[in-house]
């Protein structure tokens, strides 16, 4: 007993008590900052080094939506144009606020990103249940995901929580490019959550198809048919990522 005691006290409190305010280090890859430089005439290395094709220019950008957050732009860009910093908010309520570029800060990316509606505020702001949706996923988003509820992060603290069966669901949070073999699945598990309901995409697959876009063996005509209330980018996202995201809707 002593002993669990004195460890208690030596630990301290281990959950970050603001998450709003919290700090992520690096080599953790964030929001990326593009310079007003001119790229050199002809250089196309960030775009063809890209795995997902997330990078356009003329003018340079990133869309966030794409990007895995892999760092190989940065470091082959010849006029070190591309930097990543560790800025970690960067979930967004429209697909179009994804993309960045030079006239991108964190500040100005964090007044644009997440515009709440007031219906989402009223219904959800005090307690906010999420059935997770593993779409063909590799399990990286879903570990993250899981991570929001540990003694760290401890989501529940703020009434958001993931709950096993969508009926106990307020709406659906999806990782995964979403094959042919779990359209139906996806489908039938948003039909089976009771309105008004929420749809959350995490992760790059989830989002735009990442990696696996091109690839036919995908089905993602549930995102043309449902309006999507939160994108969260990120190959994983980060869990502060998500829930400062989640918060941002609900307020």
């Amino acid at each position: 007993m002593f002993s669990l005691i004195k460890a208690r006290i030596n630990q301290g409190f281990q959950y970050i008590k603001d998450i709003g305010e919290a700090e992520i280090r690096k080599p953790f890859r964030g929001l990326p900052g593009i310079s007003s430089t001119p790229c050199r005439a002809g250089c196309e290395s960030c775009r063809e080094i890209c795995p997902t094709r997330a990078i356009s220019l003329d003018p340079v950008q990133i869309d966030l939506g794409k990007c895995i957050f892999c760092g190989d732009c940065e470091t082959g860009c010849p006029g070190n144009i591309i930097t990543f910093s560790s800025f970690h908010k960067t979930a967004a309520t429209s697909r179009e606020n994804l993309v960045v570029d030079e006239n991108t800060t964190a500040e100005s990316y964090s007044q644009r990103a997440i515009k709440s509606r007031s219906e989402i505020k009223k219904v959800f702001g005090r307690s906010l249940k999420l059935r997770q949706i593993s779409a063909a996923g590799c399990n990286g988003c879903e570990m993250e995901l899981n991570a929001c509820a540990n003694v760290n992060f401890d989501m529940q603290r703020f009434g958001i929580e993931f709950v096993a069966s969508p009926r106990h669901a307020d709406g659906v949070v999806i990782t995964g490019p979403i094959s042919e073999n779990m359209a139906f699945a996806v489908e039938d598990t948003y039909k089976a959550v009771p309105g008004p309901k929420i749809i959350i995409l995490v992760g790059a697959c989830a989002i735009s198809g990442g990696i696996f876009a091109p690839s036919p063996a995908l089905n993602r005509e549930f995102l043309q048919e449902h309006p999507i209330d939160l994108y969260v980018p990120g190959c994983p996202p980060h869990p502060l990522t998500f829930i400062n995201g989640v918060l941002g809707i609900i307020k």
